[in-house]
């Protein structure tokens, strides 16, 4: 791989390279620093807290140099193009590039008109992708229940169809031979049917997490949607909010992730996501070593 731009199309062996990788940084402490002399910047043209604070720090624990892009403190916003920012950038012998836009392709579009060398990896944009939070999830996921993906039973709650994490945790399930893949939500934040290609598609959240051994719950993205898709907050909690109660329907050692941030009281009760079934937290720690791991396999020399 040359940039990380989206996990659909990924070879499995690939993909499985990457969390072994994950792994080996999650469980051997120390700093491997393979990635001295290196700069790195974190290209940021929305908001994000979790994404990239763990790129940075990803970046520090490999010996790389990083520079933070603030959209609001820059020429952006005097008219410069992403286009022009990223050539100055290389300009200056930044090589690894790590992007997060609120527009579709615009990060494929950046790599296109990179230099030889210049590596770019999607931090999400608009809803087309997420990768590495699609990797660190299934990391995750791996950690909790092995990796038989085949029997596993997975479903994905709430507004999918504003969702790039969902668009690359179903390319991951796909790509990891998932056998159930359950998609929820109401009809109006259901994306098209191409998206949901081999996937399990109800409105009824019961039956979504009849006997599942995890529930990957989606923040109801209020700031993509148009007005009208949903009736209420409240509304959309009694339909489709994971309670207590209602994870009661899943697997009894069925575990709960969510890639925040959480709109908690509305796709998400404090009792659950706070509880002993709760990956939140431990997503949040994987996407440190994740992030190690596509940082060293496409900046490092060293294989």
């Amino acid at each position: 791989m040359r940039h990380l731009l989206t996990l659909d199309g990924l070879p499995r062996a690939a993909l499985v390279h990457l969390l072994d990788r994950a792994q080996h940084y999650a469980d051997h402490a120390g700093d491997p620093r393979t990635l001295e002399g290196f700069a790195v910047c974190t290209l940021f043209f929305e908001p994000s807290t979790r994404t990239r604070m763990s790129f940075q720090l990803a970046a520090q624990r490999l010996g790389a140099h990083v520079l933070n892009f603030d959209v609001s403190t820059s020429s952006a916003r005097k008219g410069e193009t992403a286009l022009d920012t990223l050539r100055n950038l290389e300009a200056m012998g930044v090589r690894g590039f790590v992007v997060r836009h609120q527009d579709d392709g615009a990060v494929a579009m950046l790599a296109d008109a990179a230099q030889p060398g210049t590596v770019l990896i999607n931090a999400g944009d608009g809803r087309s992708a997420h990768p590495t939070q699609g990797l660190l999830d299934m990391l995750t996921l791996r950690q909790a229940k092995g990796d038989r993906f085949g029997s596993l039973k997975v479903a994905i709650v709430g507004d999918v169809r504003h969702s790039r994490v969902a668009r690359s945790d179903l390319h991951a399930l796909r790509v990891l031979g998932v056998g159930d893949i359950r998609v929820c939500g109401p009809a109006p934040l259901l994306p098209d049917a191409a998206t949901l290609t081999g996937c399990h598609v109800t409105q009824d959240l019961d039956e979504a997490l009849d006997g599942v051994d995890a529930v990957m719950m989606l923040r109801l993205q209020r700031e993509r949607m148009e007005e009208g898709l949903v009736d209420s907050l409240e509304a959309y909690h009694r339909g489709y909010g994971l309670t207590r109660q209602r994870l009661s329907c899943a697997a009894p050692d069925a575990v709960v992730l969510h890639p925040g941030p959480m709109n908690r009281g509305v796709e998400i009760t404090d009792e659950v996501a706070d509880g002993p079934q709760s990956l939140i937290l431990r997503q949040v720690a994987n996407g440190v070593s994740m992030r190690m791991a596509v940082l060293q396999t496409l900046l490092s020399p060293d294989p």
